[in-house]
């Protein structure tokens, strides 16, 4: 007890969210990876459950410092990450391991784990965001100012991230506006901002149509598109008509932990669909408990937000709150067929590395920003 008093500190209703979920994902990824385990470790489902839990307790261990550390030193940490993340986005791009034509993954060395650079310049950019909002307030009526110091890092990242990976960049972009209509940012620049997306987006879609190999993702988009809007044979719609499977045996109570028969049929289904498995497992219920916990979450990060001493506090805590439950909503929108595929995981529940490492110092960064509101820090200065 005395640990938890000492090292556990911010909301506690977040910190039972993250520990409800991280529950969950322990239960579902168990479930879900036998597939796997009996394509690559003979059928040793304990290798992914021991890998899962190694890596879900280094995210508590990162959660933990990242709430522990006075959050204004993120508006100096959010300088050096995002001149960071630029050039890793451009590496990647170009000479990341790349699969399925996307480039999304550099290598770590000595401990061989793939890294999803987008995962850091996503953290990056929105404590960047909320550091100019807070920053330059009193000049976010010149557009010159607005443009070079807002509109262009979030052109260069999520210009960076588009080619391989079109949801996260899109996912990002929106996140950006949220956070930038939040910060007072005029309606007209915010605007100029979208037309120069659509007009980039529009004049890479007519070169990549007449080249090919310049955006070589493009066929994947047009395909998956297609499909949701248009329906497709059973080979173009197999994830999303095993995924209705899945929803649809599931029923109200579900078949129980481990009682799923989809995961053997579902492709990701510890992944991108593991929010199915969660439905065939563990009924309506048990998705609907899913949706509250996220919502839940948001809730306390906007109250955080409005409690937060400094703006700097508030736009960290409703960007990055913002942030994790938009994705979360659009992974179990793909898992429901109401959206096209994306490839995005369930924060917290998903199987993966430093996508859960970079979703749980997001989720220390906002029980920072909670730990210095508590009543017993209402004296400590905060100046960022």
């Amino acid at each position: 007890m005395s640990f938890v008093n000492k090292y556990i500190k911010g909301d506690k209703v977040v910190w039972l969210v993250v520990l409800l979920l991280a529950i969950l994902s322990v239960l579902a990824v168990y479930s879900s990876i036998v597939t796997l385990a009996y394509k690559y470790q003979g059928g040793d489902t304990l290798y992914y459950l021991f890998k899962h839990g190694i890596i879900l307790i280094v995210g508590f261990g990162l959660m933990i410092l990242a709430h522990n550390l006075n959050y204004k030193y993120y508006s100096r940490i959010a300088q050096i990450a995002i001149f960071i993340s630029i050039p890793l986005l451009l590496l990647t791009l170009l000479t990341g391991a790349n699969i399925n034509d996307a480039s999304r993954w550099l290598v770590i060395p000595v401990i061989n784990q793939t890294f999803q650079t987008s995962d850091l310049a996503k953290l990056a950019l929105i404590m960047y965001l909320a550091r100019i909002l807070y920053k330059k307030q009193a000049s976010l009526n010149d557009f010159k100012s607005v443009f070079m110091y807002l509109m262009l890092p979030v052109l260069l990242v999520c210009g960076f991230i588009f080619p391989a990976n079109f949801s996260t960049a899109a996912m990002l972009f929106t996140t950006s506006m949220i956070i930038m209509f939040i910060g007072r940012v005029p309606i007209k620049y915010m605007l100029s901002l979208i037309g120069i997306i659509l007009a980039t987006l529009l004049l890479a879609l007519t070169v990549a149509s007449a080249k090919p190999d310049l955006l070589p993702r493009l066929g994947t988009w047009v395909s998956r598109i297609e499909t949701f809007t248009q329906g497709g044979d059973s080979d173009s719609n197999f994830q999303a008509d095993q995924a209705k499977i899945a929803i649809a045996t599931g029923g109200i109570v579900g078949k129980g932990p481990g009682g799923s028969t989809q995961r053997n049929f579902l492709p990701h289904p510890y992944s991108d669909f593991i929010y199915a498995i969660v439905i065939e497992e563990y009924g309506l219920i048990g998705g609907l408990f899913v949706i509250v916990l996220y919502l839940i979450l948001f809730y306390r990060g906007v109250k955080i937000a409005q409690r937060a001493e400094k703006t700097f506090g508030t736009f960290l805590a409703v960007g990055l709150s913002f942030s994790l439950v938009f994705q979360a909503m659009i992974n179990m929108a793909v898992a429901v067929n109401l959206f096209p595929v994306t490839g995005q995981p369930l924060p917290l529940v998903s199987m993966g590395g430093t996508s859960i490492w970079f979703t749980c110092l997001a989720i220390g960064i906002i029980l920072s920003v909670s730990r210095k509101s508590e009543p017993s820090n209402k004296n400590v200065n905060v100046a960022t």
